[in-house]
């Protein structure tokens, strides 16, 4: 199963400068309890603007087409295609960037997605557009605005019909 886990704007964006668009920790927590345990699937630049390098307690993997391209406790491959022949896994998570994402939208079962209520219009990096009529909600929690989260967001599971 091929899941795209991802927080998106009001206005589809994802990302600006390589950096996410606010913080949001409870994305993060979320983030963190979803992925954990599980293969994690990103490009470069996704990777390099994690700030420790790979996250702990998944197997990372970097999609490049650097063939020398090589990074601490990563798996880099030179394509999607070999994720996905190559892996075990039960559940693999692409987790950026917008390439990625684009690569993967037609391939995915589940999205695991936070909207964020709010346009970001220095936004550089888009999600892909959704066609919702492909995909069922099977989970949602709404949550507010406050002290450590700038703006309304929801968190939404949606499974391919």
């Amino acid at each position: 199963m091929i899941s795209l886990i991802v927080a998106v704007a009001s206005n589809g964006a994802i990302g600006k400068q390589q950096d996410l668009l606010c913080h949001l920790p409870n994305d993060l927590k979320r983030f963190k309890a979803i992925t954990l345990g599980h293969t994690i699937v990103m490009g470069r630049r996704t990777f390099e603007s994690l700030p420790k390098g790979a996250l702990p307690g998944r197997t990372n993997v970097v999609v490049t087409r650097n063939a020398d391209a090589s990074w601490d406790n990563t798996v880099v491959v030179n394509s999607i295609e070999e994720v996905l022949a190559d892996s075990a896994e039960k559940e693999l998570f692409v987790i950026g960037g917008g390439m990625l994402y684009k690569q993967t939208i037609d391939r995915a079962d589940r999205l695991y997605i936070t909207h964020i209520h709010h346009e970001f219009a220095d936004a550089d990096t888009f999600f892909p557009e959704v066609n919702y009529n492909e995909w069922i909600e099977i989970e949602r929690e709404e949550h507010q605005a406050d002290e450590r989260h700038p703006y309304d967001y929801s968190f939404v599971t949606y499974q391919r019909k």
